[in-house]
């Protein structure tokens, strides 16, 4: 796991104050943290839950990928690429499920493929689109009751990407009679990727970019999914500059369903040319000989609505497993889209054996909020805030101690001085493991007098780990 002890952020630490309101937080970033004495932010290591698709209709095979998870409603769907064999037909297929962690091929009846009629082909002879279709569920208001309620965009640098439109998800066409972004240079040979930003109030997009022969990432916003503003390469906050320190594959940026004011990123980390696996190691796996030479993993970054990565946890989020067919080029490449599978758990997918016969998506578990944590020893630790506003009745905390372990809360002015009643002594500590847990005070739970005022919180940790943190209703 990896430990942050040095300070980085997005947000200059001078001490101006943010309004949270009621929206949670997490400890992906330190955007809100202004001190930490003996806690670390932690990166947590992912459950590996078992294959959730085999990709092994004739139609989809070895170098399917460029996989998104959508849930709407009470159901769940999976879109991916699927290919043979390179060089082959490239078509978009989908898998469905009712829990997001047992998934099904549904016969759409739309595209054959050779002999087969029943595929679950939803969009095939669309030129380069296919080759990395990558759809959405538009969030945006005014689109809500439209037949553009499904939005997806795909395409290359020879065809530009293409906007696409569907109201039921499986049935697709064309949005506009041209391409709605073309550039020059390296670009779009990745799984692009485009969102309703409610905080933003647009539609945000995040592509494929190479610069100075390295693959990033750049930022491009639309009003009206058709017009696309001047692209902005992506800077990241682990070099202070536009240039990623490693190759970046794909970005699978998306605002995190519980908190969507901050988009994480899951990139396919990717390093060409470096050789994991011996000759007699890729022919017992019968991995394509032209996939053999190349290694990645995954990491996680986030942003906050604006042009810079932060890269807290430079260190790998989904390291590659035991065996050769882990160790291959284009493997270990993360679905876009985490979602809830549980009442404490959300769901993480990962293509993996990529050019193999057994080609597959993963499915991966995380607790609620639970990429990565603040946390602490038996000795304790503590975190003080920068000074923020908020609304609502009460505090509430995902947090999971040991036996012997717990967190205080303490409330601040914006001095930082204790605010009577909400110190450190009357606070009740908080021992278990909970993924939505009221902070109490001797006098109660109530914060309501602090609403709209500015405060810092000072938390309290010993052996102990927190997951986020946010001030609710007395409802919620």
């Amino acid at each position: 796991m990896a430990v942050l002890t040095t300070a980085t952020s997005l947000v200059a630490q001078d001490g101006s104050t943010v309004d949270i309101g009621m929206r949670r937080e997490l400890f992906v970033d330190r955007a809100l943290l202004e001190s930490m004495e003996g806690c670390e932010l932690r990166l947590k290591e992912p459950r590996d839950e078992g294959i959730a698709l085999q990709l092994n209709s004739p139609w989809e095979g070895r170098f399917s990928g460029y996989t998104t998870v959508i849930q709407d409603g009470n159901r769940f769907r999976m879109y991916y690429r699927g290919l043979p064999d390179i060089g082959q037909r490239e078509v978009t297929c989908v898998a469905e499920s009712v829990d997001g962690k047992s998934w099904y091929k549904p016969v759409v009846w739309q595209h054959a493929a050779g002999a087969h009629n029943a595929t679950n082909i939803v969009l095939a002879d669309a030129g380069d689109v296919t080759h990395n279709f990558c759809p959405f569920l538009d969030q945006n208001p005014a689109t809500q009751s439209t037949i553009a309620r499904y939005k997806a965009i795909g395409g290359s640098a020879n065809s530009g990407l293409w906007a696409w439109a569907s109201a039921d998800g499986l049935r697709w066409q064309p949005l506009h009679d041209e391409p709605v972004l073309k550039l020059d240079g390296w670009v779009f040979d990745s799984q692009n990727v485009v969102f309703w930003s409610r905080e933003e109030n647009q539609y945000v997009m995040y592509f494929r970019r190479v610069l100075d022969n390295v693959r990033a990432i750049a930022r491009t916003t639309s009003a009206d999914f058709i017009h696309w503003s001047e692209p902005v390469q992506m800077a990241y906050s682990d070099t202070g500059s536009t240039r990623p320190r490693f190759q970046l594959y794909t970005n699978q940026t998306q605002p995190y369903f519980r908190a969507p004011h901050i988009q994480l990123a899951t990139p396919a980390r990717f390093f060409p040319g470096r050789r994991a696996i011996s000759e007699d190691q890729a022919a017992s796996i019968n991995v394509d000989p032209g996939y053999a030479g190349d290694i990645s993993d995954a990491i996680l970054m986030s942003t906050r609505g604006n042009e810079t990565y932060d890269v807290t946890f430079p260190s790998a989020l989904l390291r590659p497993g035991i065996g050769a067919e882990n160790w291959v080029s284009r493997t270990n490449y993360p679905a876009l889209g985490i979602v809830q599978t549980g009442p404490a758990e959300m769901s993480w997918f990962v293509n993996q054996n990529y050019g193999q016969p057994t080609a597959h998506v993963r499915r991966y578990s995380f607790r609620l909020d639970g990429l990565a944590c603040a946390t602490a020893g038996i000795d304790g630790a503590s975190i003080v805030t920068r000074p923020i506003i908020m609304a609502g009745q009460r505090l509430e905390l995902n947090y999971a101690t040991s036996a012997a372990g717990s967190i205080q809360v303490e409330l601040q002015d914006e001095s930082g001085q204790p605010i009577e009643g909400l110190v450190l002594a009357d606070c009740h500590p908080l021992i278990g493991n909970e993924i939505a847990a009221s902070v109490v005070w001797r006098n109660g739970t109530s914060t309501a007098t602090l609403a709209g005022k500015p405060i810092r919180i000072r938390f309290v940790l010993a052996d102990a780990e927190l997951y986020s943190f946010r001030f609710a209703s007395s409802e919620q």
